[in-house]
């Protein structure tokens, strides 16, 4: 019996842990006034026929707080690199000297640091609906394996309180990390 209430537990906790990694790599890719290669991730080049990602076929860094430089390994791909760059409508356009693709961030605005907030807060949000449907599911199971009459009601209660307390947690760390990412955005 236990054995099937820890499935269900770990079944919920599993989906709360994918809604909260999804936050974070979506938090990755949003622009907060700073230079961040992971802007780039979704950016792919059409390589030889495959769907490519910039940073497989190029060495990306920081040199300034502002500025990514992208080498492109392959120098006959230069120009798809830099149209596609161009195309994804990140916000900058790509300087380009013939060897390094450079992208410049003009510091942001108050007025558009105040949507990417909401932006981010959207993300928040859905993350804390994934997290609830997962609640909703496991306590539905649990409600289930009670009416089967394979648990007692007691133990159906237990397992709710459990639940309901590892939801709460995974919640308590959506809003910690949005709230650091706005910290992030808003900060001049």
């Amino acid at each position: 019996m236990n054995e099937m209430i820890e499935e269900v537990k770990n079944s919920c906790k599993e989906d709360c842990a994918k809604a909260v990694e999804h936050q974070v790599q979506e938090y990755l890719v949003v622009r907060a006034g700073r230079a961040n290669p992971h802007i780039l991730d979704k950016v792919t080049i059409d390589y030889y026929g495959v769907p490519t990602p910039i940073k497989n076929m190029a060495s990306i860094s920081v040199p300034e707080a502002r500025i990514l430089a992208i080498s492109v390994w392959d120098q006959s791909q230069h120009k798809n690199v830099v149209k596609a760059i161009t195309e994804a409508n990140l916000g900058v356009n790509p300087n380009e000297d013939g060897k390094t693709i450079r992208l410049i961030f003009p510091p942001l605005t108050e007025e558009r640091r105040r949507e990417i907030v909401k932006q981010i807060k959207k993300i928040a949000e859905d993350t804390k609906v994934a997290v609830r449907n997962a609640r909703r599911d496991a306590m539905d199971m649990i409600k289930d394996l009670q009416k089967d009459g394979e648990i007692s009601e007691d133990e159906q209660a237990r397992c709710e309180d459990e639940i309901q307390k590892m939801i709460n947690s995974y919640t308590a760390e959506i809003d910690a990390k949005f709230e650091a990412k706005e910290k992030e955005i808003m900060e001049v």
